[in-house]
C-alpha cells in the first residue's frame, strides 16, 4: 500500500504552489491531500492539520514547505501513522523555538525589510510581502509574470505563527528528509544546513540558483526527494 503524501503549504503562499508536485506524485500514483494551513498561529495550524491527518488510514509521508515545516513538526506528534518527514526549504524548530528565532540565527535573511504590516482588531499583525519585492525576495527563479500572480495571491502570516514556540517536535523520532535552495533570501542557508544536520535528515539536498518558492521552481526535485522518502516506508 502507498503512502499517502500531505503537504502543507507556508507563509505567503497557497495550496496551489504544490501544482507541480502533485503533478508528479500522481503520475506515479500516489494519493496526495494539499492540507489548509490557516497561518493564525503554529499550535492551531498544526491542530487543523492533525485533524486532517487524524481522516487518514495507512501510512503517511507529512510534507512542510518553509513556515508548513514548523506545522507538521508538530502536526504528526501523537500520529504513529506518519513514517516519514520532508521538509522542503522549511523550518524545524526544536522545542520552545519560534521560526522568528530560527530565521535569525544565521545571517541572510532579507524578508523582514520587504514585509508590509496589517494591523488587526484582536492586536495581531498580518504579515504580507510587498508586491513590488515579492518575486526577487520570493520566487527570483519563477517567471515575472508567475510571480506577479503568486504575490497578489499570497495569503499572510499572522505575528502569533511568527513567534509562537514550536512544542516537541517530530523530526526527533520521525525519519526526515531536507531539500532546500542555495539563493533563499527567506531562510539563511545556514539555517538550513543546520535544521539538517540537527535533525539526522536522512537526506539533505542542497538546489544550486533556487529560491525559496522551490515547489513551484524545482518540482521536479522536490517531488522525487518525497518519493525516495515514500519508498523508504513502502
Amino acid at each position: 500500500m502507498n503512502p499517502t503524501i500531505v503537504l502543507v503549504h507556508g507563509a505567503f503562499a497557497e495550496s496551489a504552489s504544490w501544482g507541480g508536485v502533485i503533478q508528479r506524485l500522481h503520475d506515479d500514483r500516489y494519493r496526495v491531500v494539499a492540507a489548509p494551513n490557516p497561518l493564525r498561529s503554529l499550535s492551531g495550524d498544526a491542530a487543523v492539520v492533525s485533524s486532517v491527518l487524524s481522516t487518514i488510514e495507512g501510512p503517511v509521508v507529512l510534507v512542510g514547505h518553509s513556515y508548513g515545516g514548523a506545522v507538521i513538526s508538530n502536526a504528526a506528534i501523537g500520529h504513529e501513522h506518519v513514517k516519514a518527514l520532508v521538509f522542503v526549504a522549511a523550518f524545524a524548530p526544536e522545542a520552545g523555538e519560534s521560526i522568528g528565532a530560527l530565521s535569525g540565527k544565521f545571517p541572510g535573511s532579507t524578508l523582514g525589510e520587504t514585509l508590509q504590516e496589517v494591523p488587526l482588531a484582536d492586536g495581531t499583525v498580518d504579515l504580507y510581502i510587498r508586491q513590488d519585492r515579492f518575486h526577487a525576495q520570493f520566487s527570483a527563479d519563477l517567471p515575472a509574470d508567475r510571480a506577479a500572480v503568486d504575490a497578489a495571491a499570497q495569503r499572510p502570516l499572522n505575528t502569533t505563527a511568527l513567534n509562537e514556540g514550536s512544542g516537541e517536535p517530530a523530526w526527533n523520532s520521525v525519519p526526515s528528509w531536507f531539500i532546500y535552495p542555495e539563493l533563499d533570501y527567506n531562510i539563511p542557508l545556514e539555517a538550513h544546513r543546520f535544521m539538517a544536520k540537527r535533525a539526522g535528515a536522512r537526506a539533505a539536498v542542497e538546489l544550486a540558483g533556487a529560491s525559496h518558492a522551490i515547489p513551484a521552481s524545482e518540482p521536479v526535485a522536490v517531488a522525487e526527494l518525497i518519493l525516495d522518502a515514500a519508498r523508504s516506508i513502502g
